[in-house]
C-alpha cells in the first residue's frame, strides 16, 4: 500500500542561479524536479514516508529527466506516463527575495498533466493508499477533472482524501469558475489546505476563521488556512488550533507550500495531533522557503526536528 500517493502537475523548474534581478539579465539556470503534486510525493519521501505520484510527461527528455529525478528521490514513477504530441512543461522564475517570486509558467498548447484520464488511473491503488493528494490545477481542464472526480468516487471519502485548494489564476478563465469547480470537488474530501488567496476563491471570503468554517460547512472534516507571517491555523468540528510561523530568512518561497504538504501528509498518517502537526508542517516549510530550489530542497525528519529544537535556524 503506498502511504501517499499525489496527483497532478508536474514539470521542469527552470530557476535563475543570481537572486534578485530580472530575467532579462539572468545568465545561468539550474534545472529541477517541480509541479505542486510531485513536489508533495518528494516532500513525503524525503521524510519517510512511501510516496507516488499520478501525472504524465512529454514523450521528450524533460520527461525522461522527470522520472529519474523521481527515482532518486525515493518515489515511485509508475503511474507516470507519456503523452505523445504534448511537451513536458517548463516553469520559470525570478529570485526577488523576501516576497516576490514571478512565475512563467510554460504549459502549451497542453500540459500533458491535463490529459490524466479516468480510465487509465489504478483505482485499487487510489482507494487503497493511505493518503491521496490532489490539487485544485487538476480541475481546471478535461480530461483531468473528470479523472479527479473518478478517483474521488473510487475513495467513497476515505479518511486522509486531501485537496490542495492550490489557485493558479493563469490556468482557470476566472477565479468564479475554479471556485464553482472546487466547492464541487470538496463534498469529495475530507482535508482542504490553502492560502488565504485560495480560501478566498473556495468559500468567498478571506478572514481565516471564516474560511475555515465555511470549507467545514462544505464537507471537509478538517480545514487548514495557511497566513504566510500569520501563522497556520487548523480547525475541525472540535477544535481550533493556531501556530506561529518559523522565522526566516528567505532565499526561495515557491517551495515552500509543498514542503509544508507532505510535512501534513507524515503528520496526518503518523496520527500526531493537529497542533504537533501544524508545527512540523510550518517547520518544514520554513526550511524550503530559505533555499534556492523546491524538489531538492525538501528536508529530512533529522533537520525538521532541529528547528523545532531550537538547534538549527529554517
Amino acid at each position: 500500500m503506498t502511504e501517499v500517493l499525489t496527483i497532478g502537475r508536474v514539470g521542469v523548474d527552470i530557476y535563475p542561479l543570481q537572486v534578485g534581478v530580472s530575467l532579462r539579465e539572468v545568465e545561468t539556470f539550474g534545472k529541477y524536479l517541480g509541479g505542486s503534486a510531485t513536489n508533495v510525493a518528494v516532500a513525503a519521501a524525503k521524510l519517510g514516508r512511501d510516496a507516488a505520484v499520478i501525472t504524465r510527461t512529454g514523450a521528450d527528455p524533460f520527461g525522461a529527466f522527470i522520472h529519474d529525478a523521481l527515482r532518486s528521490y525515493g518515489v515511485d514513477d509508475r503511474y507516470v506516463t507519456e503523452v505523445e504530441g504534448l511537451p513536458t512543461p517548463v516553469t520559470f522564475c525570478e529570485i526577488r527575495p523576501p516576497e516576490d517570486f514571478p512565475l512563467y509558467f510554460y504549459r502549451f498548447p497542453k500540459a500533458p498533466d491535463l490529459e490524466i484520464r479516468p480510465d487509465e488511473l489504478d483505482l485499487e491503488a487510489i482507494r487503497d493508499a493511505g493518503l491521496f493528494w490532489a490539487t485544485v490545477t487538476g480541475l481546471s481542464q478535461e480530461p483531468s477533472r473528470s479523472a479527479h472526480f473518478a478517483a474521488w468516487e473510487a475513495r467513497g471519502r476515505a479518511p486522509l482524501t486531501v485537496l490542495d485548494l492550490d489557485y493558479r489564476p493563469m490556468f482557470w478563465d476566472s477565479a468564479q469558475a475554479a471556485g464553482e469547480w472546487v466547492r464541487k470537488a470538496l463534498r469529495h474530501v475530507t482535508v482542504a489546505v490553502g492560502n488565504l488567496d485560495e480560501c478566498e476563491v473556495a468559500t468567498g471570503t478571506r478572514e481565516p476563521r471564516q474560511a475555515a468554517r465555511a470549507l467545514l460547512d462544505l464537507g471537509v472534516r478538517l480545514a487548514v488556512v495557511k497566513q504566510g507571517s500569520g501563522g497556520v491555523l487548523g480547525m475541525t468540528a472540535e477544535e481550533t488550533v493556531e501556530v506561529p510561523p518559523v522565522p526566516v530568512e528567505v532565499v526561495n518561497g515557491l517551495g515552500a507550500g509543498d514542503a509544508f504538504g507532505g510535512a501534513l501528509c507524515d503528520g496526518l498518517l503518523a496520527g500526531r495531533d493537529l497542533e504537533q502537526t501544524l508545527r512540523f508542517a510550518n517547520a518544514a516549510g520554513a526550511i524550503v522557503a530559505g533555499r534556492l530550489a523546491c524538489a531538492p530542497a525538501m528536508p529530512t525528519v533529522k533537520e525538521v526536528e532541529a528547528v523545532l529544537s531550537g538547534e538549527a535556524n529554517a
